[in-house]
């Protein structure tokens, strides 16, 4: 079933028990609050837990600054769609050798010369490209931030804080969030015989 992002912004206004609306630009106050905090919010808690699947890789070819041997010389263009990088490993899959990196701003920083596979937490915009998981811990997120200036009870704020614990538990319990540079093992890679899930 396809889903939009008036319907993510209505699912928050039902966990504060608050009347749907139509459109978020709509000329209503709960519309207004929720259209402000709405692209902000899904980019904030995307970056903050790399979920597993927003994450993305990309053969980038890179350049050499001309910085000299022994320095983080060769430079690589992150993704137009990159929230944040994950870590530089030698075959760019999660469970590689670790590699030196640094980033500045757009480009990220690595001893050896590309291409590189950088892997990276991705913006994706559409709600239907999220995991459901991760369209619960968006909706308490929502929620969380319009609570008080929506109801002024500080009550829902509570309530919506616990919706978001329960939310980010049942992802964490999924194995929907990247953990470090490892993969859980779930049961559902455990069917399908997938050995790139490691244990905790």
């Amino acid at each position: 079933m396809a889903i939009t992002p008036l319907d993510i912004a209505n699912m928050a206004l039902a966990v504060l028990d608050e009347a749907p609306i139509d459109s978020l630009d709509q000329d209503a106050k709960a519309a207004r609050l929720l259209n402000l905090h709405f692209d902000l919010t899904r980019e904030a808690e995307l970056t903050k837990h790399a979920f597993v699947f927003a994450i993305l890789a990309a053969s980038v070819a890179g350049f050499d600054t001309g910085s000299g041997a022994g320095t983080l010389n060769f430079a690589y263009e992150l993704p137009a769609d990159c929230l944040r990088p994950l870590p530089l490993t030698g075959n760019g899959e999660p469970d590689g050798v670790p590699l030196s990196w640094r980033q500045e701003a757009g480009l990220i920083y690595s001893d050896l010369a590309g291409p590189r596979i950088i892997r990276y937490v991705a913006n994706l915009t559409d709600p239907n490209d999220w995991d459901a998981l991760f369209s619960e811990v968006m909706v308490a997120a929502l929620a969380i931030k319009i609570a008080h200036p929506l109801t002024h009870k500080a009550g829902m704020i509570d309530v919506a804080r616990s919706a978001y614990d329960r939310a980010l538990d049942a992802a964490y319990s999924a194995n929907a969030i990247q953990r470090g540079g490892r993969f859980c093992r779930s049961s559902w890679a455990l069917q399908r015989g997938d050995n790139r899930f490691v244990g905790r």
